[in-house]
């Protein structure tokens, strides 16, 4: 999980002691970029295609995670 967390601080630009399952990824500038980039780091770190309209759903770090493991069983 440490280098899916640490993709996701250098996309959202912030330190990757701040990236936590609570993280709000609104707060950090959560935008169409950032989604796309993160479609990318999932594919690298875990395997899997997440869909950009879920991911751009997503408020928090672990609604990232959730999204990944019901991907992971399907």
């Amino acid at each position: 999980m440490s280098e899916f967390y640490e993709g996701l601080a250098e996309i959202l630009e912030v330190d990757v002691v701040e990236i936590n399952p609570k993280f709000n990824l609104h707060e950090a500038g959560w935008d169409s970029l950032a989604v796309v980039s993160t479609i990318a780091l999932v594919d690298d770190c875990f395997g899997i295609v997440l869909e950009g309209q879920a991911l751009d759903g997503c408020e928090t770090i672990d609604d990232i995670e959730k999204l990944v493991a019901l991907k992971k069983k399907a």
